[in-house]
C-alpha cells in the first residue's frame, strides 16, 4: 500500500487532509514541523509528501532541497496563496505539483492517482537521451542540433511537474509536437491530450467549445455539450494560437487557471476541472500584449515555464535527418522504399525554409511522388534552393516589384496562392504557413479587391511558369 506524509503545522488541516488521502488507498502519517517530518521520513519512506511551505521551525523548501531525505519521493507543495513565484520555485526544486489552500478535492485526487516514482522518470529520461544519440530523435521530435537539445532538456525538466507551459515559435516549427511530448512524458500520460487551435474556431462558438453549454442556452443548442475543459479532465489541454482567443474569453480562461473552476454557457453550476494547460503562439508574446491581442495578466499566468522553438533555418544541420525521417514514414505508408541521393540532401540543407518543418514535410512528400524510381535525385527537387516549391507541380512564380508595400505584397501572394490551390482555404493556409482564421481575416480585408488582382495582372506583378 502506498504511503503519504502530510507536513502542515495546522493540526486540523493536516488531519482532514490525511483522512482524504486515506480514502484514496494510502497509509498516512502527519507532521507539524520540519523536525517531525524528518523523524517520519526516517521511520518510513513515503511515496508522496504533501508539504506546507510555512512551518514553525523553517520553510518547507528546506526539506525539498534535501535530496538525500527525499531521494525517491514525490513532493507536492501546499501554499495558502497562489502565485507565479510559488509555481516557479516548486518547479526549480523538483516538486511534482502544488496545491492551494483550501484544498481542491478533485485536484488532490488527481495528483495522488498520477504518482510516479522519480527514479522511474529518470530512467525514462535516460532511455530517451540514449535514443537521441542512437537514432536522432527524442520521442516524436527529431534533431540533434544545439537548439533542439535545449528544448529536450526543458521538456525533461517540466514534463514531470504540473506547471503551465508556454511555447513560442514560428508557424510550422512543431509547437504541437512539443506539447504532445510534454504530455507523453508527464504523469497525465494516461489521460486525454486535446489540442485546440484558437485561430480556427469562430469567436462566437469558442466559449461554447472550450467551456461547453447547456441545452437551450442559445439558438441551436439542442443538447448539453461538454467543452474541452471537461473532456480533457485529468489530462492536458493544448491551446494553440492563444493570441487569437477573444479578450473577454481570456478573462474567463484566467479565472479557470487561478481557481480550477468554470461554468458551462447558460449554466449557474460551478464545475471543477483538473487540467494542465499548455499554450502556444507564433507571435512574440510582449508584442501581442502591446497590440492588444493578449492580456498581460494572462501572459504572466501562462508563461510559468517558457519553451522557445527555433526556426528550421537556425538548425539546418537537422534538415537531412528530419527529411529522411519523413521519407521513411511516407515509404512505409505507400509501400515503396525510396532514398535521397547525397546531392539531394545537400540541396535541402542549403535552403532557409520559411515554412519550417511543415514546409520540409510537404517538399519531401512531393519529391517522393516526383521520383520515378527508388532514388530521389536533384531533378525531383526544386531547380533553385531559393525557390523550393517552384517546378515541383507547375506552381506559378509571383514577381513583385521592388518597393511594393508589404501589405500589398502580402495581399498579392495570398490571393495568388488561393487561386493556385483551387480556392481550397485549408490548403492555402497550410501553404502560406498561417492559421485558417488568419486566412479568413485576410480574405475579408481583400473582399473589395477586383478579381483581376488575384493573378497580379494589375501591373504590380506578373505570373510566369
Amino acid at each position: 500500500m502506498a504511503h503519504a506524509l502530510v507536513v502542515d503545522d495546522e493540526a486540523d488541516a493536516a488531519e482532514m487532509m490525511a483522512a482524504l488521502i486515506a480514502t484514496e488507498g494510502f497509509t498516512v502519517a502527519t507532521a507539524g514541523s520540519l523536525k517531525d517530518a524528518r523523524r517520519q521520513l526516517a521511520l518510513q519512506e513515503p511515496d508522496v509528501v504533501l508539504l506546507d511551505l510555512v512551518l514553525p521551525d523553517g520553510s518547507g523548501m528546506q526539506l525539498v532541497e534535501d535530496a538525500k531525505a527525499l531521494g525517491n519521493t514525490e513532493v507536492v507543495l501546499i501554499t495558502g496563496h497562489a502565485s507565479l513565484d510559488t509555481s516557479i520555485q516548486a518547479l526549480r526544486l523538483g516538486a511534482a505539483d502544488y496545491l492551494v489552500k483550501p484544498i481542491n478535492l478533485k485536484q488532490l485526487s488527481g495528483i495522488l492517482s498520477r504518482l510516479i516514482k522519480p527514479s522511474a522518470l529518470q530512467a525514462e529520461a535516460s532511455d530517451l537521451m540514449a535514443g537521441l544519440e542512437r537514432e536522432g530523435h527524442f520521442g516524436q521530435l527529431w534533431g540533434r542540433s544545439a537548439p533542439m537539445r535545449r528544448v529536450y532538456e526543458q521538456i525533461l525538466r517540466v514534463s514531470g511537474t504540473g506547471v503551465t507551459v508556454f511555447i513560442t515559435g514560428e508557424s510550422g516549427c512543431g509547437k504541437e509536437v512539443v506539447a504532445s511530448t510534454v504530455h507523453d512524458l508527464s504523469r497525465r500520460r494516461n489521460q486525454p491530450f486535446l489540442a485546440v487551435n484558437c485561430g480556427a474556431i469562430s469567436p462566437h462558438l469558442m466559449e461554447s467549445e472550450i467551456f461547453g453549454h447547456e441545452k437551450g442556452s442559445f439558438t441551436g443548442a439542442d443538447r448539453q455539450h461538454q467543452g474541452f475543459f471537461e473532456r480533457a479532465c485529468g489530462g492536458t489541454l493544448f491551446l494553440d494560437e492563444i493570441t487569437e482567443m477573444p479578450l473577454d474569453l481570456q478573462v474567463k480562461l484566467l479565472r479557470v487557471l487561478e481557481s480550477g473552476t468554470f461554468m458551462r454557457v447558460g449554466s449557474t453550476q460551478v464545475q471543477e476541472t483538473d487540467v494542465r494547460i499548455i499554450a502556444a503562439t507564433n507571435r512574440p508574446p510582449q508584442e501581442a500584449v502591446a497590440t492588444g491581442k493578449l492580456r498581460e495578466d494572462l501572459l504572466y499566468r501562462l508563461n510559468v515555464f517558457p519553451i522557445h522553438l527555433s526556426p528550421l533555418r537556425d538548425r539546418l544541420d537537422d534538415v537531412p535527418l528530419i527529411a529522411e525521417h519523413f521519407l521513411d514514414d511516407i515509404s512505409r505508408r505507400e509501400g515503396q522504399v525510396k532514398r535521397f541521393a547525397p546531392q539531394a540532401l545537400q540541396r535541402l540543407g542549403a535552403y532557409h525554409w520559411p515554412g519550417n518543418v511543415r514546409e520540409l514535410r510537404n517538399i519531401v512528400q512531393r519529391a517522393y511522388v516526383m521520383a520515378p524510381d527508388s532514388i530521389i535525385v536533384d531533378e525531383c527537387l526544386p531547380a533553385s534552393p531559393d525557390a523550393p516549391v517552384q517546378g515541383l507541380d507547375g506552381a506559378p512564380v509571383l514577381q513583385i516589384r521592388v518597393g511594393t508595400p508589404l501589405a500589398e505584397a502580402e495581399r498579392q501572394l495570398t490571393l495568388a496562392t488561393l487561386a493556385h490551390c483551387g480556392r481550397h482555404k485549408e490548403r492555402t493556409a497550410a501553404t502560406l504557413g498561417v492559421s485558417l482564421k488568419t486566412l479568413y481575416n485576410r480574405l475579408k480585408e481583400y473582399a473589395t479587391v477586383p478579381e483581376q488582382d488575384v493573378d497580379g495582372s494589375d501591373g504590380g506583378s506578373a505570373p510566369r511558369t
